[in-house]
């Protein structure tokens, strides 16, 4: 069936439309004007830390506004090709090029619309992903570092910058936990519609018999906190444990002291790192991500919303939110926005944008409906 490419670049025009109303360029300008203002001054590097505040606000400004313009421009370059390719009767190899662009640039303007979709608080923060292994045994242990996993090489595939912060392996296989940071802006906005139990379904390799096993694993992802967050933690509301950092099979990772678990006693709240080189680094690390989880309570609180968007989920039967099916068929299929994908080896290897997209545009009309 032949393309009808005036009625699509009109469609990309409207989505475009809407996107460069939240957008909002004229007072991006502005933003960015006063960030290459104060990028210029020349005592700018004497804070470090504030000068690279600055910068990184400055390019991701400038990306932001770039992303828009350069959209715009090939949505009109593609109109021009296609009135080349439809001159004198129509030019089948440019026709085939200009189909490939569509495609391309429908694609592209998808994603940008899904980030204006990102408004919530603490959508632009960088995230804090903690995965447990739930029912199952060593298979959930398995599952959960097959999660971890994916999550990586999702970050990997974007370019985003990751850090672990804390690993707790089980005893045959797998992992019992893992915390790690994806430090990108939007972060969270994008990996808090992951957060919750997810279910495996697979012939067990840790079953000499080769039966079936379900198993379940839980994620959390919350905010990770700023500088400009204020959570004060009073000393006499922690407790501060510290312990031997080990690895796989209970092998010594170090011979010092160096991990800690802090526990914050008015709601019992824990936090483990042990990724760090001293116990320093590591209590630093643990009471970025405590106040990070007192943040997103606090917030609950206020606004009487979903009670747990962290997630205190069982990891179990009943309250699955997504499934991976391995076998006696392939599919992992996301049982709130029925968005499923065939191939679950790319799935597993961190091709996760269409859950995370389909997820977005989910709560995004689930907040609508309950306007």
């Amino acid at each position: 069936m032949a393309v009808d490419f005036s009625e699509e670049i009109k469609n990309l025009r409207a989505t475009m439309a809407s996107v460069r109303e939240v957008t909002n360029l004229d007072a991006l300008a502005g933003q960015i004007a006063e960030l290459e203002k104060q990028a210029s001054a020349p005592d700018l590097w004497d804070d470090p830390d504030a000068a690279q505040k600055v910068t990184s606000a400055l390019s991701r400004a400038n990306t932001e506004r770039d992303r828009v313009v350069e959209m715009d421009q090939r949505i009109e370059d593609l109109e021009v090709l296609v009135e080349m390719a439809t001159e004198d009767g129509g030019d089948a190899d440019t026709l085939a090029e200009c189909e490939r662009e569509l495609v391309s640039i429908t694609k592209a303007v998808g994603e940008l619309e899904v980030r204006t979709l990102l408004s919530g608080e603490y959508d632009e923060r960088e995230a804090v992903v903690t995965i447990r292994s739930g029912a199952g045994g060593v298979d959930a242990a398995d599952f959960a570092e097959m999660l971890m996993r994916m999550y990586l090489r999702w970050a990997e595939r974007h370019g985003y910058p990751t850090k672990v912060m804390d690993t707790s392996y089980a005893e045959e296989a797998g992992l019992k936990s893992a915390t790690f940071e994806v430090n990108v802006p939007y972060a969270f906005g994008n990996l808090s519609v992951e957060a919750g139990t997810h279910r495996l379904v697979r012939i067990s390799p840790f079953d000499n018999q080769g039966r079936r096993q379900t198993s379940f694993a839980a994620v959390e992802v919350i905010p990770l906190i700023e500088t400009t967050d204020t959570v004060e933690i009073p000393e006499n509301e922690l407790k501060v444990d510290v312990f031997r950092s080990s690895g796989p099979g209970g092998q010594s990772v170090n011979t010092t002291d160096s991990a800690v678990r802090m526990t914050h006693i008015p709601t019992g709240i824990v936090v483990s790192m042990q990724n760090e080189k001293s116990q320093i680094q590591n209590r630093a690390a643990a009471l970025r991500v405590l106040q990070s989880r007192l943040l997103l309570q606090k917030k609950q609180e206020e606004d009487a919303k979903k009670k747990e968007l962290a997630g205190d989920v069982k990891a179990s039967w009943g309250d699955q939110m997504r499934s991976y099916v391995l076998h006696p068929y392939q599919m992992v299929k996301d049982l709130r926005t029925e968005h499923e994908v065939g191939n679950t080896s790319g799935v597993l290897d961190g091709d996760i944008d269409g859950f995370l997209e389909a997820g977005i545009r989910w709560r995004r009309n689930k907040a609508n409906d309950t306007e």
